[in-house]
């Protein structure tokens, strides 16, 4: 392609300004008008202007060939020259157009508002996909708060072109952004294992501000046709206003984690009288076919002994073979029903087993389309275990705002469209 210059021609004119002229990939009408290089200030500006007469288009309407009205002093941070802090300098002109009266044009190298450059955004937006903001500051000497201004940007104009118009089976979780508090709630595409929007709290309000969201997106909410989740009564009211054809699965991830919390709630009860049992949580809760031999032996020792834990493990046990069903769901509410039966007439103090089967009864339905959907959570724990990871390289985010900007980085899949 040919080039609007003659490369040849500006290192003969000028070989250093030439030199930055190319590095820069400066174009008519814009050149290199001086620099200044301070070693021990470890630190080159640059100095950028416009030829005289230059003329440019409005940047409201794009009239091309207007006049210049008057500029203004702009500087922007540049890509280090070696070991050095670059800066680029330049008198940016306003114009002035007989329809849309006087604006500032925008520059090549830098887009409107930023302090810094296109490559210097580019670079640090490389970074901070691999580290932590606060880190990627120190590197380049950058306030993290800059540089956070930086990505959201960038985040904001990536997710304005997502399309979800293909989005049909979507699974809803929740985040802490600290701990024990501010909840974040997250709507991901389980066809595409990406993060489709992230909203603080975890209230039925979420559902419509993904609604919203999706809508805005080119989203259709007739097409969604199944929403996984736990057994969040505010999820479930939600969908069910907002996705009001939607099949709803219960995960099973979600239903096993209740029903562990349950075994764990009687193994702390038992233990104050039977102090042995300390230590032995995590025997309780894995899978029957996960345990070692030791494990096992040491289980079956505290159920001859520990009467209530016996007995709440043998339930669980015996809820294991739900999922390995093969006869569908009349299959799988027959069994369902009869082992809460179980639960409900034991004379053992099992009384959170209990409360568990009655959030099952209040699930039911639910709970028994997983044998129809066959999806769940998995998809979304995984995205949950990369965010957290991120928020813990970090040290946490001082606000919401910026651990939800993280999230769409880590698991948006957003294509950015930066310099190369």
């Amino acid at each position: 392609m040919a080039l609007p210059y003659d490369p040849e021609a500006l290192l003969n004119r000028d070989p250093i300004r030439g030199l930055f002229d190319l590095a820069l990939n400066l174009t008519p009408p814009w050149k290199v008008a001086g620099f200044l290089f301070d070693p021990d200030g470890r630190r080159l500006d640059i100095d950028l202007d416009f030829e005289r007469g230059a003329r440019f288009a409005c940047p409201q309407c794009g009239a091309a060939d207007c006049p210049v009205h008057d500029t203004e002093a702009k500087e922007w941070r540049h890509l280090n020259f070696f070991q050095h802090e670059a800066y680029l300098h330049a008198r940016v002109p306003r114009t002035r157009c007989e329809r849309c009266g006087v604006h500032l044009v925008a520059v090549p190298w830098a887009r409107k508002g930023s302090l810094f450059t296109l490559l210097f955004e580019a670079l640090t937006m490389a970074m901070m996909r691999e580290m932590p903001v606060k880190a990627t500051g120190k590197i380049v000497g950058e306030h993290d708060t800059k540089l956070w201004r930086v990505l959201h940007h960038y985040v904001d104009v990536a997710r304005a072109k997502e399309d979800f118009s293909g989005v049909r089976k979507v699974g809803v979780d929740e985040t802490s952004h600290r701990r024990g508090q501010d909840y974040v709630t997250l709507f991901a595409d389980l066809e595409r294992s990406k993060v489709l929007f992230a909203t603080p709290g975890r209230d039925h309000s979420t559902v419509v501000r993904f609604k919203e969201d999706l809508e805005a997106h080119g989203g259709v909410v007739g097409q969604v046709g199944e929403f996984t989740m736990d057994m969040s009564e505010a999820f479930h009211k939600g969908v069910g206003e907002q996705f009001e054809k939607a099949a709803v699965t219960v995960d099973r991830y979600h239903v096993v984690q209740q029903l562990n919390q349950a075994m764990d709630e009687i193994r702390r009860a038992e233990q104050r009288s039977h102090p042995d049992l300390k230590g032995s949580r995590y025997s309780w809760l894995k899978r029957s076919g996960n345990l070692t031999d030791k494990q096992r032996a040491e289980l079956d020792e505290h159920r001859r002994r520990c009467r209530t834990m016996g007995r709440a493990y043998e339930l669980k046990l015996e809820f294991e073979e739900f999922w390995e069903l093969a006869g569908g769901s009349d299959e799988a509410d027959a069994f369902l029903a009869n082992w809460c039966l179980r639960v409900w007439e034991s004379t053992m103090p099992i009384e959170p087993m209990k409360v568990f089967a009655d959030t099952l009864v209040r699930n039911w339905e639910r709970v028994l389309h997983w044998f129809e959907s066959r999806i769940g959570n998995g998809i979304l724990e995984a995205i949950n275990s990369l965010v957290q990871a991120a928020k813990r390289r970090a040290r946490g985010y001082r606000s919401t705002h910026n651990y939800i900007a993280m999230i769409y980085m880590t698991a948006g899949k957003l294509t950015f469209e930066l310099p190369t």
